[in-house]
């Protein structure tokens, strides 16, 4: 193994793992999203993919987004509800989320623990594209996306 090689076992203690930085979830002063960090834990050409760890404070939420590219997701602890698409589901510990291409979701933390999931996607990805005021009002015709939208679930 050369110093260039990625780890092949790496350490954890409650949610954080040796070597791996606890980053800011994205870099965007617009407060589009609240209370949420990510690490990489694996990001390998070869694999062209990276597995992401995320957390969200109790309270906190992920950018309302979509993309080209795919997620899946595994939550691995707390709970929460979540958008994909049309549909508000309430998510825990050990489901599994697919988010299809050019799918409106967002993650929200709706209990009294942090909701940490891990997510897989490409490497190689597109930038997330935000909804337009004509987008948020066509999701918020549905009171329950309103209502998940707003906060109340």
């Amino acid at each position: 193994m050369t110093a260039a090689d990625p780890p092949v076992h790496r350490k954890a203690k409650s949610y954080r793992w040796d070597g791996v930085e606890v980053l800011p979830y994205k870099e965007d002063a617009r407060a589009l999203f609240k209370s949420i960090t990510r690490q990489v834990l694996f990001a390998d050409p070869a694999q062209e993919s990276e597995l992401r760890y995320f957390e969200v404070a109790p309270g906190g939420f992920s950018t309302l987004e979509r993309h080209e590219h795919t997620h899946n997701v595994l939550i691995l602890r707390g709970s929460g509800h979540c958008l994909v698409g049309h549909e508000v589901r309430e998510i825990a510990t050990n489901d599994l989320i697919a988010v299809p291409a050019m799918t409106w979701h967002q993650f929200r933390a709706t209990g009294q623990e942090p909701l940490g999931f891990l997510c897989m996607v490409n490497a190689t990805r597109d930038k997330p594209q935000l909804p337009t005021p004509d987008d948020v009002a066509g999701l918020e015709r549905d009171k329950r996306i309103a209502d998940f939208l707003r906060g109340s679930r």
